[in-house]
């Protein structure tokens, strides 16, 4: 029987202003996709601090550390004198302080980096993400205002401070550590390396804040050393605010101090089309809440006109970070189909659907669980072994989103080990990547060529099949491995990624490799060539089996591919094959534990049976 997929928790606070409604209509359009998510609502915001005296009740605390991560929908927060004078009256002049709920969260779960994706829904033209450092910077809450000591001895030779006083003098001290900007430097980096980003920029402003820009440039150089393949490059946060404008495709991963990091990632926001559009992570080393980029908009409150996109593409960064990438893909998706259509759009985007309209149009543009189960095929073993179950049929252990996210998270050497223990050839002979660091599978769109019939005119139409393409696919493309032309490029890359496909492996030739590249994109190919495909190939089919090497891919099969190459799971062995590779991974990582710690190889390889290690690090005779 396949393993059930783990539940996890989420601690749902819809807020202030628009937030419930928007998270409410957002929700109904994410239970399309039949999640194993308990979501569990709680309370924060400005009425549980007018009635209560605190925006963050204590019950909420007690939600959030028995949840696994968080969905915020709007805050509303006020001035110093509208947050006594809103309070109830029998709590008025008791001393109680109002501190935004979104710095509580913050500050209380240690959530140090604000991940702001900024992405082009309409034509794919640009994909970065700003980082913002959440609890140093000039956000760090060491605002004054009024002066003494070595405060005032730092200040009082300004004209402008000796001229007022220090009791009408404020300071704001930016603060910045090297912890603090040791573990954002490397969260951006991994950030980089997961996305397959291969530029990190740090932005500040060098020139004026020496020196403490200085100590950024600083740990920016000695971390960069662990990260051999990542470039980075210091830039002035008023030169990047105007590339992102201009030129916002040359950005992989942004990293910037807390005010800097909230006015780039605002500017990113209006750079995708709008705040309605925009969404965020906060994350820790042991917390994380997701939110839209929007405010409460309390004017608007009630009137079923916000747009939900921004939450609905919160959602679906929060289920990456639960693990959960494919049905997290289907929803990015889903929103850029409704968003490029601008058929069923809010106000903000020029139309003049409501709140529930537009998330309605994302559920519908949802593939429903039954359609892609209905993806999966039976799958047939190498000749003599028999007939191998029914892909997603229940208890056979078929490629359920699942498991097709375990096997995106798994190196193709371990998958290779497990399909040799099941005597099954998977590996497709042949194929490179052509954008290091990517790592990725997805359900198999298999499309095959044939050379154009010269005696039928016209131009040939070859790559229209990317219209129907499925969210989560992976196309595989045949050319029957001829690399006198190319079958894939750029404008194909931005299609595809428009429509969610999580790779491409082509059985001839690409071109346009480093703007592929650039953005980031899984792309796998027999060869590279600049020679258009346009009137020499024409597509003969789509959902054919496509056979490359010795091994048949089926519409339906899982593709998994990396650095080392691209292997094909057959639909139906896809639980067992995730479940054997991952026992393949733990047997290694106790083997390298164990000669780490000081056992001889032989020996340790013997322990925990590396002869077999698909059967897990049990400790056995193996022979080394």
């Amino acid at each position: 029987m396949p393993t059930a997929p783990t539940t996890k928790s989420v601690a749902v606070l819809p807020g202030d202003g628009i937030g419930p409604e928007v998270v409410d209509a957002a929700l109904a359009a994410v239970a399309r996709l039949d999640l194993p998510l308990d979501l569990r609502f709680g309370d924060i915001g400005w009425e549980f601090w007018r009635q209560e005296g605190d925006p963050v009740p204590q019950r909420t605390w007690k939600l959030l550390e028995e949840t696994d991560t968080c969905l915020l929908g709007a805050i509303t927060s006020k001035p110093v004198r509208e947050t006594e004078a809103e309070l109830v009256p029998e709590l008025r002049g008791t001393g109680l302080h109002y501190v935004s709920p979104v710095i509580q969260l913050r500050q209380r779960l240690g959530l140090y980096a604000n991940i702001r994706p900024v992405t082009d829904l309409d034509h794919g033209r640009f994909d970065f993400t700003v980082i913002r450092e959440n609890t140093e910077g000039l956000y760090a809450g060491l605002d004054l205002h009024g002066l003494d000591g070595a405060l005032w001895d730092a200040v009082r030779h300004h004209p402008n401070a000796a001229a007022s006083g220090p009791e009408h003098t404020s300071v704001t001290l930016r603060l910045q550590t090297r912890f603090g900007i040791d573990r954002l430097l490397r969260f951006g980096f991994e950030h980089a390396l997961a996305r397959g980003k291969r530029l990190l920029t740090l932005v500040d402003k060098p020139m004026v804040l020496r020196n403490s820009s200085n100590h950024l440039r600083e740990r920016l150089e000695l971390i960069a050393g662990e990260y051999p393949g990542i470039e980075t490059e210091i830039l002035n946060v008023d030169a990047v605010a105007l590339w992102m404008v201009r030129r916002p495709e040359r950005f992989g991963v942004l990293v910037a101090e807390n005010m800097f990091g909230d006015i780039l990632s605002d500017l990113g926001a209006g750079v995708m089309g709008g705040l309605g559009l925009a969404p965020s992570g906060n994350i820790g080393d042991h917390g994380s809440y997701f939110e839209p980029v929007h405010g409460s908009a309390p004017a608007m409150a009630g009137l079923g006109r916000a747009n939900p996109m921004a939450v609905l593409l919160t959602v679906s960064q929060l289920l990456d970070h639960l693990g959960l990438p494919v049905p997290g893909e289907e929803l990015r998706a889903a929103v850029r189909r409704v968003a490029r259509a601008r058929t069923t759009v809010t106000y903000d985007l020029g139309g003049t659907a409501g709140t529930r309209e537009v998330a309605e149009a994302v559920a519908d543009a949802l593939a429903r669980p039954a359609d892609r189960a209905a993806a999966a095929r039976p799958a047939v073993a190498a000749a003599g072994r028999g007939v191998l179950p029914t892909a997603a049929e229940p208890g056979t252990g078929g490629a359920t989103d699942e498991v097709v996210d375990r096997l995106a998270r798994l190196d193709t050497a371990s998958v290779s080990d497990a399909l040799d223990s099941l005597g099954v050839p998977g590996v497709l002979a042949g194929l490179a990547a052509r954008v290091p660091g990517a790592r990725t599978a997805g359900r198999a769109f298999t499309v095959t060529y044939r050379p154009v019939d010269a005696t039928v005119p016209g131009f040939r139409n070859a790559a229209n099949y990317l219209d129907e393409v499925p969210a989560g696919s992976f196309v595989v493309v045949d050319n029957h491995g001829g690399t006198e032309c190319t079958n894939w490029g750029s404008l194909l890359t931005v299609v595809a990624r428009s429509r969610g496909a999580r790779g491409t492996a082509v059985h001839g030739s690409a071109r346009d490799v480093a703007e592929i590249r650039a953005a980031g994109y899984p792309l796998f190919s027999t060869g590279v060539t600049m020679v258009s495909g346009k009137n020499r190939v024409e597509l003969a089919a789509t959902g054919r089996d496509v056979t490359i090497g010795a091994v048949t891919v089926r519409a339906g099969d899982v593709i998994v591919a990396d650095d080392n190459g691209v292997l094909v799971v057959p639909a139906g062995l896809a639980a067992e094959v995730a479940d054997r590779a991952e026992r393949v991974e733990a047997t290694e990582a106790a083997i390298a534990e164990a000669v780490t710690g000081g056992s001889r190889l032989d020996e340790a390889r013997r322990t925990f049976g590396y002869a077999k290690p698909w059967e897990g690090p049990a400790r056995g005779t193996g022979d080394a």
